[in-house]
Formats: structure tokens, sequence, C-alpha cells
């Protein structure tokens, strides 16, 4: 494992909770990444949290590590995928890897990046990135059942541009990127599980029922914490959603929608609504 970066630094505590964070966040190795992300998450009580963490601007405006594998390409040059045949299997699931890849990297870069929350919020999205580091193992090791490892098909960062353009705003990240984009995986979720169940492969939709019972916890926590801090800066939470959404140049949501799952995350009957 790499020595700990000079770029961060927190008082009182050698390695508080949110610096191994940031720690982890740069490691390129994904594998690695996540079983130390759970790990971390398991000894949350012997680290100390640290409200206020310093991270040097360059350090702070550097992607998270990443392997070299998979190269990234344009979302457009990524090729449709089907599940009903075995390598369109492989690369299906790898695209689901690599969104829980990226899903672990924007929870650590939730616990590190904003400073003066309450300690409730850091011990969320730090549950949150082990929970997707177990759901990136469960996804890479169906992969290797079927003679492929995470790199061995191209993927896209989409995902990772909305985290860089919210990174000074944690009222437009709680907004934006688990209420907003990681919620479009509770609409997506059922009709994979439907086809991987037609494709015949079982581990499968019983790996997307797990991460669909969490995810509902993980847009449930956006939502708790955008309505906080719109409370807290007396904002109007669903007219500032609006406007964050055209100031970021958030994605339009499209039908159909996950209604039931929405609304176990915690979307109220207006917001929903409002995204029909």
């Amino acid at each position: 494992m790499p020595p700990a970066p000079a770029a961060v630094s927190a008082a009182d505590s050698p390695v508080s909770l949110r610096q191994r964070a940031f720690e982890l966040w740069q490691l390129s190795d994904a594998p690695l990444k996540a079983q130390l992300t759970r790990a971390l998450w398991e000894a949350k009580d012997a680290h100390a949290l640290h409200p206020e963490l310093v991270v040097d601007a360059l350090a702070a405006s550097l992607a998270p590590g990443r392997p070299e594998r998979p190269e990234l390409v344009p979302p457009k040059d990524v090729p449709s995928r089907t599940p009903f045949t075995l390598e369109g299997r492989a690369a299906l699931l790898h695209a689901i890897a690599h969104i829980e890849f990226n899903a672990i990297n924007l929870a650590l870069d939730a616990v590190w990046r904003f400073n003066a929350m309450p300690e409730a919020f850091y011990l969320d999205w730090l549950s949150v990135a082990a929970e997707e580091a177990l759901h990136f193992t469960l996804l890479r090791d169906h992969l290797l059942t079927l003679g492929h490892d995470y790199g061995d098909f191209d993927a896209h960062a989409g995902l990772w541009l909305m985290t860089q353009r919210t990174s000074g705003d944690v009222v437009a990240r709680m907004a934006l990127v688990p209420r907003t984009l990681e919620a479009r995986g509770l609409d997506a979720t059922p009709p994979l599980q439907d086809k991987f169940g037609r494709a015949g492969d079982a581990r499968a939709v019983e790996i997307l029922g797990v991460i669909l019972r969490d995810e509902i916890g993980h847009v449930a926590i956006g939502n708790r914490w955008y309505r906080w801090l719109c409370e807290r800066n007396g904002l109007d939470a669903l007219a500032h959603y609006q406007w964050l959404a055209q100031r970021y140049q958030a994605p339009r949501l499209r039908p159909p929608f996950n209604l039931d799952a929405r609304r176990a995350a915690g979307f109220t009957d207006e917001e929903l609504g409002a995204l029909q």
C-alpha cells in the first residue's frame, strides 16, 4: 500500500477518518480500494473525524485514483450491450461494475471534500462508500466467473463530470449526484434484472437486488442532507433544485420512473410530480 500523501493534514490525529478517505480516494488499484474502503468503515471508531480537513488545492483538483484500464472513451463510443450472449453479458456487468467503482470515489469524495458538516454527514457517506465497495466486489467476482475482469471493456467517465462541477458546492453535490444521477439507478435496475433473468443469469439478478436495496438508502441519504442544507440556508428545496439543475446542466430525466423506489428513498409527491 502506498504511503500517505503529504497533501492532506488534520489537527490532533496522525490519520483522521477523513484523511484516510482522501488516501483511499487516491488509490488506483480498484479491488484494493474496495477492500480498504470496507475495512475503513469497519474500523471507523478507531479514527477521529475532524470536520476541518486541510487539503492541498492541487490535490483536491485532481481526479480520483483509477487503474490504467478500462480505457475511458466518450459515452457515444461505448457500444450497446446485450446479456443474451456471454460476451455481451460480461460487457454489461462490466459497465455496472464501472458505475459502482465510480460510486466508491463519489462517496469518498463527499467524506473528505466538504468541511464543517455534522459528524453524521461523514459517517453516512463513508457507509455509502463501503456499500458501493461491496457492490463492486460482488460484480467483479461474478465477472471473473465469466472469464473477464474489471478493465477488459471500454468505459466512460460521465458520472464523474457532475462530481467535478459540484466540487465547490455541497448543496449542489447533494442535489445533483445522489438524488439525480444515482437515483437514476432506481429506475434502471428492475429492467436490468428482467434482462439478466431472461438470459438465465440468476446471480446477476441477485446482485442487482442487493444494489437496488442499498441504493434506495443512498439516495435517501442524499435527500436527507440536501433538505438539511436547504433548511440551514433558508432555501426552498424544490425551487432551488430546479435552479441547480439548470445552472449545472444536469441531464433531463425521462420516464419510466420507479416511483415506489423513489418514494422509499424519500422523494415527496411534489418532487415526483415535478419529475413527471
